[in-house]
């Protein structure tokens, strides 16, 4: 989040970092200068503008109010706020107008969710969407920094604390988060329920099965589609090409299709393998693939925040 602030257009005069007390006293650089790591209530109280949080959704639910109260716009980057229906759950280039100046917690939404919406949408626009069938491959790093740990130990044959129930190394877990009582894990039903509130279609029939995979450069997606309307390959094509922060590689010929390893570090969202489903009326698969910490994550929270700022709503 602080690579991709510093590479922003946001005009920033101040910058308070915040983490746990054992944190205190540790400083990090930002745009050449150090600054001194603080406290939530230290920072409450020197008020700033807009807090942009990334600390899980306890936390979240626990100081956003506490922002909130002294005047300060929170983005949020945890699942605390998402379907709550008073707050604004937001994709900039989606349903940024969703934001109004009495919302001062905006929901960032779930890494996965956000490339697929960011496909979805154009699609939906020209041909309207009947259903969604999704199957995601997630990075570790969706996970943090103690699955990494666990990757690496695997791969260099080290004793390292599982963060996984199983190896990960290797493997592909078909898990990601804990499970429901109806057998689907939170992260699938995020990408149902998000999806749904960010593309304004309540009863979207959409469904999703997601595997942790043993990589570190992005989340994949393998999308299947069916519309209202009939289309040609060259149509889906032109609209997907439309939409703002999507870039198609589509050229099976030439072996050119997005992969998590050429995605990493990049803003955008790729998506290639389009192609017809013979199976069905009005069926399309799809290949998407982002960067889960940029735009999954620290690229839409800043992205959040510009267009705050370009509103009015800080300054």
């Amino acid at each position: 989040m602080l690579d991709v602030l510093a590479n922003s257009s946001l005009p920033i005069s101040e910058l308070i970092p915040v983490a746990s007390e054992r944190s205190q006293g540790l400083s990090i650089k930002f745009r050449g200068k150090d600054y001194p790591i603080t406290t939530a209530e230290n920072a409450i109280s020197r008020k700033p503008q807009i807090a942009l949080f990334s600390a899980g959704g306890q936390l979240s639910l626990q100081l956003a109010p506490d922002f909130v109260n002294a005047g300060i716009r929170v983005v949020d980057n945890s699942s605390a706020w998402r379907m709550n229906p008073e707050i604004p759950l937001v994709v900039p280039e989606i349903n940024g107008d969703t934001i109004a100046a009495h919302n001062f917690i905006i929901a960032n939404p779930n890494c996965s969710t956000i490339q697929l919406v960011m496909v979805l949408l154009p699609i939906h626009r020209k041909f309207v969407l009947k259903r969604v069938v999704v199957s995601t491959y997630q990075a570790v790093t969706g996970t943090g920094m103690k699955a990494i740990e666990q990757l690496e130990a695997e791969r260099n044959s080290t004793k390292v604390t599982r963060i996984y129930p199983h190896q990960i190394d290797m493997n592909c877990i078909p898990q990601c988060d804990v499970f429901d009582e109806n057998g689907y894990t939170k992260e699938e039903l995020k990408v149902r329920n998000e999806s749904r509130k960010i593309l304004g279609i309540p009863d979207l029939r959409i469904t999703a099965t997601a595997v942790r995979v043993p990589v570190t450069g992005g989340h994949s997606e393998s999308v299947n589609i069916e519309t209202e309307l009939p289309f040609t390959i060259e149509e889906l094509r032109a609209a997907i090409a439309t939409m703002p922060g999507v870039v198609i590689q589509d050229d099976p010929s030439k072996l050119i299709y997005p992969m998590p390893l050429t995605a990493h570090g990049k803003d955008d969202v790729f998506v290639g393998r389009i192609r017809k489903d013979e199976s069905v009326e009005n069926g399309a698969n799809l290949w998407i693939v982002s960067d889960n910490l940029r735009k999954g994550a620290a690229t839409n929270t800043v992205q959040i925040a510009e267009l705050l700022f370009k509103r009015g709503f800080i300054s």
